[in-house]
């Protein structure tokens, strides 16, 4: 398995989807339909760089129209808010208590992925296979293709075993389903072939948008606001990124939650019930951004 993909350098356009649960998913699709209902279609990007719920947004816009996309949410029926759900749940209190005790006990990022790494083998053992079968299945459910899109798409996740970043695209030899559900294994570790692999956002950020490096224009599409539970000096939030990526050459934008989408994202952005409203939010997010957006990405 090829897991170095090829990264677009020069003046291209790179688009970064960060995670954020169902809400941040149906947020980003909320937001790509109001930039094309606004005249800008910012899915032509040269590259596309997906993590968690962005991995998935990522994979449904190479595989359907923005349109198609804001439609089937708000159209389809709201599933119970534990729907979905495998083994052990990955959004838990004592998930999340348990994730925060292990930033806590890391020495720095590289430290915190091996740590998390060990933590989310020890959920897949007590899932068993049945339980990555049916995320695969949950995951599939939700791509309208199985295929890799054309463009040059990066999903993050980490391998568990090692804490080593990894980047999957269609020259990694693995199928698209089990690369979204590896970038989303935010609790149990996602098997595939001799690896074992944990949700993109243990990489370094939910954004990742170091990624984008060498691209002349990155827009980075961040439901979770830029935010990040770890220590300031491992500089893994957005706006270090955002500076890095600048310092290279890049000219960046970043579309953040505004206060309606906040709203609308509601105490649980894991919850299906949110996923009407934050894409609503997002649409309208987006077609107030669209004119903006259109003059920095069309230079």
């Amino acid at each position: 398995m090829n897991t170095t993909p090829r990264i677009p350098t020069g003046r291209e356009r790179a688009l970064v989807l960060g995670g954020g649960g169902s809400a941040g998913n149906a947020w980003l699709i909320g937001v790509v339909a109001g930039l094309h209902e606004g005249g800008l279609d910012v899915t032509e990007a040269d590259l596309v760089v997906g993590t968690s719920a962005g991995a998935t947004a990522a994979a449904q816009l190479g595989g359907a129209s923005p349109a198609d996309l804001l439609a089937a949410i708000l159209e389809a029926p709201t599933p119970s808010s534990s729907a979905g759900r495998r083994g052990p749940g990955p959004i838990t209190s004592t998930h999340l208590e348990r994730t925060n005790a292990i930033i806590a006990a890391s020495a720095d990022l590289a430290d915190m992925r091996r740590r998390a790494g060990a933590y989310a083998i020890e959920l897949a053992t007590a899932s068993g296979p049945a339980g990555q079968q049916q995320w695969r299945e949950t995951v599939a459910a939700r791509l309208p293709s199985a295929r890799w899109p054309e463009r040059t798409v990066l999903l993050t996740t980490v391998d568990a075993d090692t804490g080593e970043p990894v980047e999957l695209d269609r020259d990694s030899g693995v199928d698209l389903v089990d690369a979204v559900a590896a970038s989303c294994a935010g609790g149990p570790a996602y098997v595939i072939g001799d690896r074992r692999y944990i949700d993109g956002g243990y990489r370094r950020s939910s954004e990742n948008a170091d990624l984008a490096a060498g691209c002349g224009r990155v827009l980075v599409l961040s439901p979770l606001g830029g935010r990040t539970r770890h220590p300031a000096a491992w500089r893994s939030e957005l706006a270090a990124q955002v500076d890095e990526l600048r310092d290279g050459g890049s000219v960046v934008e970043t579309v953040l939650p505004d206060e309606a989408s906040l709203e609308a994202f509601g105490g649980n952005m894991m919850s299906p019930s949110t996923r009407p409203p934050a894409a609503r939010a997002g649409r309208r997010q987006g077609l107030r951004a669209a004119e903006k957006i259109a003059e920095f990405w069309s230079r």
